[in-house]
């Protein structure tokens, strides 16, 4: 028997955590795809945050693959430890580089700040990595009659992202089975496009915008750039909730790009502030892994650009600097522009900037990324443009800043890209499931498959 089984990013789209498992009861071995952490409503169905029990069997798991570094497709790796699991954690290069240091902010956040107790867990957690090249197959286990090996292909998500080929043996059957982790838009500014896999028997597939298609890049660009200069014509802050990786760094990317080709003084004089020390160490990152980035931001630095390290950045580090920085721009009238974690905006720096400057009319949101059911930045999302209020730590805080949102910046594919990547299997599915999507997002895309003609398109629930 060659099952797969879902422990996660069926109720929503966090908590990726998806087992395929080859044999029978007492024989089988399996291995596990992504151990995430559920965030916004998705928490408390099973373990969350709050909670270090894994609420389901790991015996038998001989590996977990990593698709990529984000958190709710890797934060639950500390409690799969916890629990026991002693196998390899295989994922991509650029993965084995960026896995401890996400790690290390999540375990100051849900664990301790005990900084020999982060440092072992830490160092437990480097000495399972297990880099592999894309496009190289990997075996896993290889025992009597049964097989398992996987290859990690581009995703274009984010730096290091991968999708996952699995072929699978059970004796006389056969099966190539397709995890997709989270894929990318195409044209995203550093990164290659993720291509299609040549075979599939099963896909497993994310579907967070399987409802809606994307802004083009040039047209994304442009709205971007009206709404900074829009945002920044009476000395306001432009505040941006940003995930850590991926969306900083492409952000920096194309904002150096509108400076290098519009100038003039609003866009020489226009300071753009990183507050966050998790933002810089990965901007750091994607800079020292050049190889990885595309050919358009090769290009760029060939010519002497440096568009993740430009002028007009500035990156604040301590605490102290974090808390002037909001004291200062609440009380100035300056033109900046901030990015700061969470994405999300249930927790971290941007929450400081939320609560000292929803409230002036001259400062504006600006949303680029998915804001998952449950948390404050749909609610700012939902409320702000009605002149509602948001919550945070128990008090509400007024909307009077300007609410945007460029969903084209989002690093998730939307329903026209996703239906690329499955028409572009040569050898297609038999069986599709859809994870990782809001019920409605599901429902439009199970809907769309069936309508092209697709086999068994399933929607899974938990185990």
């Amino acid at each position: 028997m060659i099952s797969i089984s879902h422990h996660g990013a069926t109720s929503g789209v966090t908590g990726s955590c998806h087992e395929l498992t080859v044999g029978h009861a007492a024989e089988k071995s399996g291995i596990l795809i992504d151990c995430g952490l559920f965030q916004g409503q998705d928490e408390g169905r099973g373990a969350s945050a709050s909670d270090l029990s894994i609420d389901f069997p790991i015996e038998h798991i001989r590996a977990l693959v990593v698709t990529h570094v984000h958190i709710d497709h890797v934060g639950r790796i500390p409690y799969l430890l916890a629990a026991g699991f002693d196998g390899p954690i295989i994922c991509s290069e650029p993965s084995a580089i960026m896995l401890p240091e996400i790690l290390e902010d999540a375990l100051k956040i849900g664990f301790t700040r005990d900084r020999q107790l982060i440092e072992r867990v830490l160092g437990l957690i480097r000495s399972r990595l297990v880099p592999v090249p894309y496009g190289q197959w990997h075996s896993v286990f290889a025992e009597g009659d049964c097989s398992l090996s996987v290859r990690l292909q581009r995703a274009g998500h984010i730096l290091g992202s991968a999708y996952v080929e699995c072929d699978a043996r059970e004796g006389e059957t056969e099966e190539r089975i397709v995890f997709s982790g989270d894929l990318g838009a195409p044209h995203a500014p550093l990164l290659p496009a993720s291509q299609s896999p040549e075979r599939a028997d099963r896909l497993v597939i994310e579907s967070t915008y399987g409802d809606k298609d994307h802004e083009d890049r040039e047209t994304r660009r442009y709205r971007l750039k009206a709404v900074l200069e829009h945002a920044l014509e009476d000395g306001g802050t432009v505040l941006v909730p940003a995930f850590s990786i991926g969306r900083t760094q492409e952000l920096l990317y194309e904002i150096e790009s509108l400076i290098h080709e519009f100038g003039g003084e609003l866009w020489n004089n226009l300071e753009i502030v990183v507050d966050s020390p998790l933002a810089a160490d990965f901007t750091r990152i994607y800079r020292d892994l050049k190889p990885y980035w595309d050919a358009e931001a090769t290009e760029l630095v060939r010519q002497g650009r440096h568009p993740l390290s430009f002028e007009q950045l500035t990156v604040i580090n301590s605490h102290d600097e974090h808390l002037n920085a909001v004291d200062y721009l609440a009380r100035s009238h300056r033109p900046c522009v901030v990015l700061a974690g969470s994405g999300m905006c249930a927790g971290g720096r941007i929450v400081n900037y939320l609560k000292a400057m929803l409230g002036d009319k001259r400062n504006d949101v600006l949303f680029v990324g998915y804001q998952a059911a449950g948390t404050p930045g749909r609610d700012i999302l939902n409320y702000g443009p009605k002149g509602g209020w948001v919550q945070f730590d128990g008090n509400r805080y007024d909307i009077r800043a300007r609410i945007h949102q460029v969903s084209g910046y989002s690093a998730h594919a939307g329903q026209s890209d996703l239906l690329r990547f499955i028409d572009g299997i040569s050898e297609g599915p038999q069986e599709i499931r859809i994870v990782h999507g809001d019920e409605s997002a599901k429902q439009a895309f199970k809907k769309e498959l069936d309508r092209r003609g697709f086999p068994n398109v399933l929607i899974p629930v938990g185990s």
